[in-house]
């Protein structure tokens, strides 16, 4: 008789990743300082130039806890079969519960959670929060607009930590606490610290539902787990009033799924969309993420570094409410599995 064997459990694996100088090590260092005694833990470091530093920091101070480094080049775009090698190799030396991968400051992470989605590396890795930090005092319009890499590690961040309070001007701590609120899908946490002192707790923190493959519709105001994604924000950011659960409907779906750019287009320049009030969503399009916003007839799509899961909201005058399963049908035809 052969016996079945039990799936090796997977190692979850978080982001921590950061402008230049916005104190990633240091925050590694500090939650490799407070890790749990019975887990095993491990950190991956990208340096982008040839001679790693950070990996011989962190290995001194890791009290044994196994270090590796990617070095010359950045893992997040040219150096992707660098990084399935790193990893596949960790984790096969080291099996850890749980793994650190601290990407180069100079690097786009959203090409690591692509990589991540390779078919052997995702059945034996689970993404965990991604953690961005940032130092305050270099917040501006200007370097948003200036700087795609450090307006993306913004976007694609789960948890955003604004780390060196104590030293940056509280007005640009302010501002930069007032963008994150404005930002689409919205954070699970923007918290405060110094000097790195990361609570561990934020690489597990819920509050956002995983996809499972059905669509979920969320509700204005819903409680449990329903309510987690959160799809349905009540008052959009261009709306006063909450709208009534019978007006709105969300949905999250896998990011395995695909939608067809031409096909939502086309959705939207016919009933029942071309009649709602409001939409935005996140969807996968292919290996690029786009954003989708609704307003007063028109039809934006834009690309961003989201990457956790596709999601849609979508807002109905109250004297025309679609059929929303018909929607959702609508919906799922221009999608395709990737």
């Amino acid at each position: 008789m052969t016996t079945a064997k039990t799936p090796a459990p997977r190692t979850t694996l978080n982001l921590i990743s950061g402008f230049l100088g916005a104190g990633k090590t240091s925050a590694i260092l500090h939650l490799l300082r407070h890790h749990p005694a019975g887990e095993r833990w491990a950190v991956l470091v990208n340096e982008f130039g040839e001679v790693g530093i950070d990996g011989g920091v962190l290995e001194d101070a890791g009290g044994g806890i196994p270090v590796r480094e990617v070095s010359g080049g950045c893992i997040c775009c040219t150096g992707a079969m660098n990084l399935r090698v790193a990893l596949t190799r960790l984790l096969r030396e080291v099996r850890p519960n749980r793994l650190l991968l601290e990407p180069t400051g100079l690097g786009h992470p959203a090409g690591i959670v692509d990589t991540l989605r390779d078919p052997w590396l995702a059945g034996a890795v689970r993404l965990g929060n991604i953690i961005t930090l940032v130092d305050p005092s270099g917040f501006s319009q200007e370097r948003l607009e200036q700087s795609l890499i450090y307006a993306d590690q913004l976007s694609l961040a789960d948890v955003v930590v604004l780390n060196k309070t104590d030293v940056a001007p509280e007005e640009r701590i302010r501002a930069l606490e007032a963008h994150l609120a404005g930002l689409y899908p919205p954070k699970l946490a923007v918290v405060r610290t110094t000097r790195g002192a990361l609570d561990p707790a934020l690489l597990d923190l819920e509050g956002r539902a995983r996809p499972g493959g059905a669509f979920t519709p969320v509700q204005p105001g819903a409680a449990g787990p329903e309510a987690a994604c959160p799809l349905t924000t009540p008052g959009l950011p261009d709306h006063g009033q909450a709208p009534q659960a019978d007006t709105a409907r969300g949905w999250c779906f896998p990011p395995e799924l695909i939608f067809d750019r031409k096909g939502l287009e086309a959705l939207f320049a016919a009933p029942p969309f071309h009649a709602l009030t409001r939409a935005k969503g996140v969807l996968r399009t292919g290996r690029e993420w786009q954003r989708l916003d609704w307003a007063e007839g028109r039809l934006e799509i834009t690309p961003i570094t989201w990457r956790r899961d596709s999601r849609l909201e979508l807002i109905a005058p109250e004297d025309a409410v679609p059929d929303w399963t018909d929607v959702e049908t609508r919906l799922r035809a221009v999608t395709r599995t990737g």
